[in-house]
């Protein structure tokens, strides 16, 4: 670890002019942000996969969480200032942090309640029951710490290491954006192992477990480096001085409602008789900028769309990078290398450039493009997904059945369905695509081949498929309807085969390391999951004699229909019928609007903080970054709000619908930008020092009058 290794090298209290204990808080926070960006990446399809929630479930429970991150930190700032301290608040909550992501991991095990060893749990309730109370703890953890963290770095300097305090600011932000970065990458394809005691399973013990071990480590770590450490004592928090003083002008200004009390200039002014101008003064610079924040949480509302809808909408892309496969949750990390590219770029380039071209590009005015940005990143999700849409496969409704017909014959076929609905022709050794019936219409099929005709009735579930399996033998033709156990497409990329046996003897079959059994001739197998993107050896005993061939390259999200036609020496000949397609729209078309809304991030996350903080005074930076913070937490609950009450079935429709709310937002917030008046709040407290010293010179004279006075 850096600090350990920088203590041994320097056995000094600093090193390169910078505090010992520095190199501490940093590996500590790179290890945090891995943890807590690791476990995020994989939990929206943690919640869909295997606790089988569905996508809105899923989608609210993921933003109820991520809003539980950033309501805590004021409750630990709280904490750190008016009880325990920054250091015991961040050894406190890092143990409760670092149980909850064992928790996390712990409920992720499959094999915990999968008694019957099927392969899924058998007792859900206790996985969610466990994954709930380690997010909660999760959330307590890394949001109690986030406030903490920074300014305990801070606490580290002397007031004449400016420049480097400045400095490890820059590096603790680096280390942020690195464990993002990296544990964004690396948690997915740990997720997308397999592993388990009984049965093998997507790997999310692993995918917890690893940013569990990095939370422990970081825990260490920042132990480790006790001694070392500069520990300020508590000392109040600003915050509950401001909430007192907002609280106490309100109930004073109730109290004097009547006519007969004088109106105050501002209403924060019925405060003064219980606090001073300075506090009241500072308090108003505060509020001034407050009220602008509230159009903004509907930006964190699209922003913290990409490890939820963004994620569920990559799961029906395809991923295929030719050398590389990308896992959907894999995506999220095009946010954190656009925004270690971006970053300078726009500061060293862009900004320059519109300077340049004298257009006065003030901070509200970035935010407000900002904004519009991200409006125009769900207008690109939303054509994505228009795309997206025309690739799925329609399903049965209910009413209707669906049949598809497979020749399995040498010579053609023609299929009549009754009482005279339609008729398809179907070539030798070829299938049909779906075709949609209302169930109820549909009584019989007749089938003609070569000279030879054959009539069946028919008797259909509703909201299911079908295969008819057809062939034309030597002495009658045989037709059966084959039921097909699928109704939706394969989840996380993964394909369903099955296999027909259209030899006359009964075969053997296995696919990679997965067996079908045994099948007789003209049966079907059932369906078995096969990850996507891969070739897979398909063999078949026949009569003890082995005939293998490679499956061509598998798509993902596809179902197939393989039929065994015929053994060559030891070659395999087979044909495939796709029963559903695979996805085709590739996950590069996600990466316009990851661009178009880093850029948002860009222009808007930055510029509104540094904004914050230029216009309130230096001892209230806690109170705007509470604020700050308290934008991304309504956010994330407007999305549960939106999502939930829009009642919109398609998703692009839902994107549109977040592009139009945030346009609408960044209009109100242009008329309010419009009309806000800069301030300088240095400007500011240096009248307040000014007045403050001429009331103690007044002061002072007036009590030397009055010592005079006395002697007389």
């Amino acid at each position: 670890l850096s600090g350990l290794m920088l203590s041994v090298s320097c056995l000094q209290p600093s090193c390169f002019g910078y505090p010992l204990s520095i190199f501490f808080i940093i590996t500590n926070e790179f290890c945090e942000r891995f943890s807590y960006y690791g476990m995020r990446a994989v939990l929206v399809l943690y919640f869909k996969y295997f606790l089988q929630w569905d996508d809105n479930l899923s989608t609210a429970i993921y933003h109820t969480f991520v809003a539980l991150c950033y309501l805590t930190p004021i409750l630990g700032a709280l904490i750190a200032d008016s009880w325990l301290g920054k250091f015991k608040t961040i050894v406190s909550l890092s143990i409760v942090y670092t149980i909850g992501q064992a928790v996390m991991s712990v409920s992720s095990i499959n094999d915990l309640t999968d008694h019957n060893r099927d392969g899924s749990p058998d007792n859900v309730s206790v996985h969610i029951a466990l994954s709930m109370t380690g997010l909660i703890l999760i959330a307590l953890g890394t949001g109690g710490i986030k406030p903490c963290v920074s300014a305990f770095g801070g606490d580290q300097f002397e007031d004449d290491q400016e420049k480097q305090r400045t400095r490890f600011f820059s590096i603790f932000y680096l280390s942020i954006n690195a464990g993002s970065l990296l544990s964004t990458i690396i948690t997915p394809i740990l997720r997308a192992q397999e592993c388990g005691i009984h049965s093998k399973q997507r790997c999310y013990p692993l995918a917890f477990g690893v940013p569990a071990a990095l939370m422990a480590v970081a825990l260490v770590v920042f132990i480790i480096g006790s001694r070392m450490y500069k520990k300020v004592q508590p000392q109040g928090n600003i915050m509950t001085q401001v909430a007192k003083c907002i609280g106490f002008a309100i109930k004073n200004r109730f109290r004097h409602r009547s006519k007969e009390f004088p109106k105050r200039e501002h209403w924060l002014d019925w405060a003064s008789e219980k606090y001073d101008k300075r506090l009241i003064a500072q308090t108003k610079m505060v509020l001034k900028v407050l009220f602008l924040y509230i159009p903004l949480p509907m930006f964190w509302a699209l922003f913290d769309q990409q490890g939820s809808r963004w994620t569920l909408q990559a799961t029906t892309m395809d991923g295929n990078f030719g050398a590389i496969q990308i896992q959907p949750d894999q995506m999220q990390t095009v946010n954190p290398i656009l925004i270690i590219l971006m970053v300078p770029v726009v500061d060293g380039l862009v900004y320059p450039l519109i300077k340049k071209c004298k257009i006065n590009f003030t901070p509200l005015r970035k935010i407000t493009v900002g904004m519009f940005l991200a409006s125009l990143a769900f207008v690109a999700a939303a054509l994505v997904q228009v795309q997206i849409d025309k690739t799925l496969p329609v399903f049965p409704a209910a009413g209707q059945s669906q049949i598809k017909v497979i020749n399995l014959g040498t010579d053609n076929a023609t299929v009549w369905f009754e009482p005279q609905i339609q008729s398809v022709n179907v070539t030798s050794m070829e299938s049909t695509a779906y075709m949609t019936f209302e169930t109820s219409q549909l009584l019989s099929f007749k089938v003609t081949s070569g000279n030879k005709i054959t009539t069946q009735l028919t008797k259909l579930s509703e909201e299911s498929r079908y295969t008819l399996r057809v062939k034309n033998n030597a002495t009658d033709i045989v037709a059966e309807l084959l039921f097909d156990n699928v109704t939706s497409k394969p989840e996380e990329g993964n394909n369903l085969i099955r296999f027909i046996n259209n030899l006359p003897d009964t075969i053997n079959i296995t696919m990679g390391d997965t067996s079908f059994g045994t099948l007789a001739s003209l049966s079907a197998s059932n369906y078995n999951l096969f990850p996507g993107g891969r070739e897979y050896k398909i063999t078949a005993i026949i009569n003890s004699m082995p005939c293998s061939v490679t499956s061509k390259a598998l798509g993902f999200g596809s179902a197939y229909t393989i039929v065994i036609n015929k053994c060559s020496g030891e070659s395999l000949d087979v044909t495939y019928s796709e029963d559903i397609p695979p996805n085709t729209v590739h996950m590069a078309w996600q990466i316009p609007q990851y661009f178009i809304l880093t850029c948002a991030e860009v222009v808007f996350s930055v510029t509104g903080l540094e904004f914050s903080y230029s216009q309130a005074p230096s001892n209230m930076k806690a109170v705007l970054q509470a604020g700050w913070l308290l934008t991304v937490a309504v956010g994330n609950i407007i999305v549960l709000i939106v999502a939930g009450a829009s009642k919109l079935s398609e998703q692009w429709a839902e994107y549109v619908l977040f592009a139009a709310l945030l346009l609408a937002v960044c209009i109100i917030f242009a008329v309010m930008a419009y009309f806000y008046t800069y301030i300088d709040p240095n400007e500011i407290e240096a009248q307040l020092d000014e007045e403050e010293k001429q009331v103690k010179k007044d002061q002072d004279i007036y009590e030397k009058q009055v010592e005079a006075d006395s002697h007389m």
